[in-house]
This record gives C-alpha cells, structure tokens and sequence, in this order.
C-alpha cells in the first residue's frame, strides 16, 4: 500500500494568497473559545488548512514521539510585541502569545478514512503555510496560550469532514490504524488528552506548578525551515520579522541534533532524543525529579544519567531489572524495558502514545550498546 501524495512547495504561493481572506488573529485574554476557529489561527477553507497572517509555523530539531501523528506548529503574537532569546528553557514569550499544534496524519493511499500512513517522512507535508486536506486526516489541534496568569491550554478536535475543530476538556480516544510503506497494519487507540493530561506533561516544574511550552525553546528551533522563499534559520527569521529580540550570533546558540541526523554521532541523537521525549519530566525540577534520574541534554553522564542507578519506587515496571541504565546491556536496562513496553504503569513516557516507537526505540538500544563500564560496583 503506498503513501498518499503531499502537497508540494510551490503550493505557498496560492495558500499565502489565501491567508489575508481571514479574519485578523484573535487574542482572548480570558474565557474558553468554543472553536478553533474563535482565535483564527488556522482554519479549514477551501479544502486546504490555512494560516493566517502573523501565524509563524516552525518546526523541531528532533520531534517528540506521539504514535507517528505529524504535527504542525505555529507561532503568534500580538502586533507590537516579540519574545525574548533565552539560551536554556523556553524563549520569553510575551503576553498574548498564541501558539499552536496541529496532530494530524498523511492519509494511507486506498485505505479507509481510520487507514492513517506511519511514515517518518515530514518533507512533503508542509506547502509552507498550510496542508492539502485531501491527503491528510486532521486529529486535534492544541493552542498554549500566555494570559496574565500564565499559560493556559486548550485542546480542539476535529470533526471528520475536517471543516471545524471544538473544544474538547474531557479527552477522547480514536481506534486508527497505522499502515507503513509496505502494507504492514498496526490497530491502535490514539489518545486525546483531557486537560489534566496537558498540564501534566507541561508542568516542567514541580515546585511553582507553573505550565510552559516544551518545544519552541533556542536549542530546539535552532534549524532551517522553508518559509517559500528559500531556507532560513528560524530564529533569525523570527528576529527578522520582529518576533524575537536579544538573539546573538547563532554560533552562540545552542543547539540539539536531529536523531535522525545521520551525520551527527550516536551520543548526541540518543541524547537529543531523551532530552525531547523525556526530559520534560526528567529533570532536576519537575514531575519526575524524586527519581533522580534526570534525561535532560547536559546530564553528566553519570549516576544522574541513570547509569548503573538502582530505581526509586519504579516497582514492577523494572521488569525485574536492577539499574535504570547497564552499559553496554540494554536488555538488562530498565530504561529500554519501558521504552518498548505499551502497558500502562510500565510504559514511558506515561502517555502521549499507545505504540512504540521503533526507530527510536533502536536508537536508544544502540546508544546504550555503546556505553562503557559495568555495574559490578554501583556508583
């Protein structure tokens, strides 16, 4: 079964003429917008997911793995405003800051409506500013939005003719089916998050409880896009249209590796990898920071790394292993025992998929193959 066709480049052209027919970008500084459509970020016109004026998409050096969904992002601000570079965490996003995240799949060529493409490929979704409805299924679409008491989110569902997206607070669980370039089907349950679900993943810190954008951070953004017009760092882009301020050279900025990057080494796409699916909880301050096993970019690679570490209060979803991370024995390692693992209690991340994910799941097992030392005295 092969993958639908996606919308090629060019297509920018006719979509940025499109995106000056909505109605201006929408602020509410309060309340909960009934419909995506409320804030006019992005909205299903004519057959196509359009962008509006002012919206930014952007992408990620290494993606956060959600069951093969492809996600577009994007950015806005209100006129007159622009975020501040920060070299660590998220970057200083002003008051009114909208951004956005759109779930959806390439659609499986001859299947049915449920029929969605697991496919790794992200070159042919994006017309610069927008998708071609007819070759994608739509899921949700997820707003964070900055209001005087912080970020608040929101999640919209779509309905299946993909013409408008609702508020949803409650979650939602939609049986799909993964097909990949082979034929090879996978069933599954795609989990819409309720709004507690939101916060859990988004509170990076356990001590102020306050929410924050995981993605658009300087080390994670720091890449090439193609805005239509040729390619172009995302940040000096930002900078250059007045959305961000105080940005140094980029020499000066971090910068995460792709995981899929074959020209970067191991370590830095496995650690790329752990720093976006896991250091959000894994980290000194947040949720997951009693286990003292911290997967964050910069961990020393140590004891806080988990090598050689004995788990806190994992309990039976150690599988029965001794240390979170053994050298060079990553079936010994409790780490890739819950990565592969779909059972709820044992899996990791705790939610946010209901499959495995391969290819990173290989990657982390290579990784781990290539670490020195052993376990024999624990430090």
């Amino acid at each position: 079964m092969k993958l639908a066709k996606f919308v090629p480049l060019f297509a920018l052209l006719v979509l940025a003429g499109c995106q000056h027919n909505l109605p201006p970008a929408q602020f509410h500084a309060d309340g909960r917008p009934a419909k995506l459509a409320d804030w006019h970020m992005v909205e299903a016109r004519d057959g196509k997911l359009e962008l509006n004026a002012g919206v930014v998409p952007y992408s990620l050096n290494s993606h956060l793995f959600t069951d093969y969904v492809h996600k577009l992002r994007t950015i806005w601000m209100p006129k007159g405003t622009a975020a501040k570079y920060t070299a660590d965490g998220p970057l200083d996003y002003p008051l009114g800051t909208v951004i956005t995240k759109t779930f959806y799949y390439p659609r499986a060529v001859d299947g049915k409506f449920d029929d969605v493409a697991r496919t790794l490929d992200y070159s042919g979704d994006f017309a610069g500013q927008g998708l071609d409805l007819s070759s994608v299924r739509l899921i949700e679409t997820r707003l964070l939005v900055k209001r005087k008491d912080g970020w608040t989110p929101f999640t919209y569902r779509w309905n299946d003719a993909q013409t408008e997206a609702t508020l949803l607070r409650t979650g939602d669980v939609l049986p799909l089916t993964l097909v990949d370039a082979q034929g090879e089907r996978e069933a599954f349950n795609y989990i819409v998050p309720d709004e507690g679900q939101c916060v859990e993943c988004h509170e990076a810190n356990m001590h102020s409880r306050a929410i924050q954008p995981i993605g658009p951070w300087a080390r994670h953004m720091n890449r090439d896009y193609d805005y239509g017009h040729g390619r172009e760092n995302q940040l000096e882009h930002l900078a250059g249209i007045g959305y961000l301020t105080g940005l140094p050279k980029l020499s000066e900025v971090p910068r995460d590796a792709n995981w899929r990057d074959p020209g970067a080494s191991l370590d830095a796409r496995a650690r790329a990898w752990l720093d976006i699916n896991c250091a959000y909880c894994h980290n000194p301050n947040g949720v997951a920071s009693v286990t003292g096993f911290s997967l964050g970019h910069d961990t020393p690679e140590n004891h806080k790394l988990g090598l050689c570490k004995s788990p806190e209060a994992a309990g039976p979803a150690t599988g029965g292993r001794l240390f979170d991370i053994v050298p060079g024995k990553p079936d010994e390692s409790i780490l890739m025992y819950r990565l592969a693992s779909t059972r709820p209690g044992t899996m990791m991340p705790e939610i946010g998929r209901s499959t495995v994910d391969r290819e990173g799941e290989a990657l982390i097992r290579a990784w781990i193959l290539s670490l020195k030392g052993n376990c024999d005295i624990v430090r």
